[in-house]
């Protein structure tokens, strides 16, 4: 026959009566100890604990309605956003590490009719040759293969000839863009003077939210600069 289980403290029970209230003197006495514990907290300005009738509860501060919804849904800025694109014509921009805010941005000039070419700054190369020239790329060869050397028409020349009569423009949208040198964002910040229906976004960070600068500002141009 099975032996029964005191659930107090979860050992085979015992016909003696000793057993029993040993078992339930060891539970009184954790009960009081947690009670304790739960009535004991630092006094503020003096270091030592102090007894109260009751704690209150643990409640983090900080936290708004834009941890639960998303900051970028509340914030009215696409309006300014558009404004600012077509104003200054070359953005860094800079969004928060988690990523997909930036696609709110995105898809907002994309109704307006821009077109886009997403490029990496890793591997790009030289910008002013990759995007406005004729320029020559070497496939990897596996180490037996000959090397051999292909030329590509430039990528915003190709494209600005390939939108449809109706788009707006195309939006040269730039990834990484923070290991780019001072000298290949000056060129991104004057790409739209040399190709007029050229708008150059360039993601130069991160920060806690979506924010943006003009790209002249970040690489050192003055407001003024035309050339």
């Amino acid at each position: 026959m099975a032996a029964a289980v005191c659930f107090n403290c979860a050992t085979p029970a015992s016909t003696s009566l000793w057993p029993r209230k040993q078992c339930l003197d060891s539970r009184v006495a954790l009960e009081t100890i947690v009670e304790q514990l739960n009535v004991m907290r630092v006094s503020p300005g003096r270091g030592r604990p102090s007894r109260r009738s009751g704690v209150g509860p643990v409640r983090c501060s900080g936290i708004g309605i834009g941890d639960f919804i998303g900051g970028d849904l509340l914030k009215p800025d696409l309006g300014r956003w558009l404004s600012d694109v077509e104003e200054h014509k070359a953005l860094a921009i800079y969004t928060p590490h988690e990523g997909g805010y930036e696609g709110r941005y995105l898809a907002r000039l994309k109704y307006q009719g821009y077109y886009f070419l997403d490029l990496t700054a890793r591997g790009l190369g030289d910008p002013e040759t990759t995007l406005t020239k004729i320029h020559p790329v070497c496939p990897p060869h596996v180490g037996k293969q000959p090397i051999a050397r292909w030329y590509f028409p430039p990528e915003v020349d190709y494209r600005l000839a390939a939108l449809p009569p109706d788009a707006k423009g195309l939006v040269v949208w730039i990834i990484e863009a923070k290991v780019l040198s001072k000298s290949e964002l000056q060129f991104l910040a004057l790409l739209p003077t040399l190709r007029p229906k050229v708008r150059v976004i360039a993601e130069c960070g991160n920060w806690r939210k979506v924010m943006w600068k003009p790209l002249k500002e970040i690489a050192g141009l003055t407001a003024d600069t035309e050339s």
